[in-house]
């Protein structure tokens, strides 16, 4: 199975970045899945205009991103709060593509504060359906990413790992039930 964890803050020097790496690094290492991450940071994307309906009606220049968004099984929403709700870099790219029917949306919002991003978990909840998604119930809310994960994407808390292998087995279980012929088990 793919699975696409796309990056939402377009910020340099993006804190919650390093939760994207830290599930990328986990989800490597536990199971057989070929895991990407989009990095809104990397696509220039403009306001849009008008939506990438395949690989082959895409741009030249974001044919690459194209390539593993339609290749994608599943997806995991990497999220700063902005205003109450995700990143509109995040919206941005997820409305140059066609409606996600049927694929399971991991929901990982985070920031800095105490709250970990609850209100833009909320908003990401309403967003799933309307791209025909299915969001997975149990939500990776990540309060103080900045002190939780190093630069790198290594975790400093360890307190917080039982709470991303929730997620993350929950993420699979729910993933694979609905693509059975990609199933394996997360330790």
């Amino acid at each position: 199975m793919n699975i696409t964890i796309i990056a939402g803050s377009p910020r340099k020097g993006s804190v919650t970045h390093r939760l994207a790496l830290f599930l990328k690094n986990q989800l490597t290492a536990k199971t057989t899945h070929d895991i990407n991450i989009i990095d809104v940071r990397d696509w220039n994307l403009p306001l849009l205009q008008d939506g990438f309906s395949s690989v082959e009606k895409t741009p030249l220049e974001f044919r690459p991103l194209a390539e593993m968004m339609f290749a994608a099984d599943a997806y995991i929403l990497v999220t700063p709060e902005y205003n109450a709700s995700y990143s509109p870099a995040l919206q941005n790219l997820l409305d140059h593509f066609p409606k996600q029917s049927h694929k399971v949306f991991g929901l990982a919002p985070a920031s800095v504060g105490g709250m970990g991003g609850m209100r833009a978990s909320q908003q990401l909840l309403l967003l799933v359906p309307a791209l025909f998604g299915i969001a997975s119930p149990y939500m990776l809310v990540t309060p103080f990413v900045d002190k939780k994960f190093s630069s790198e994407g290594v975790l400093l808390d360890e307190s917080f790992q039982k709470m991303v292998d929730l997620f993350l087995k929950e993420f699979l279980w729910l993933a694979e039930t609905l693509k059975p012929e990609s199933v394996t088990v997360y330790n």
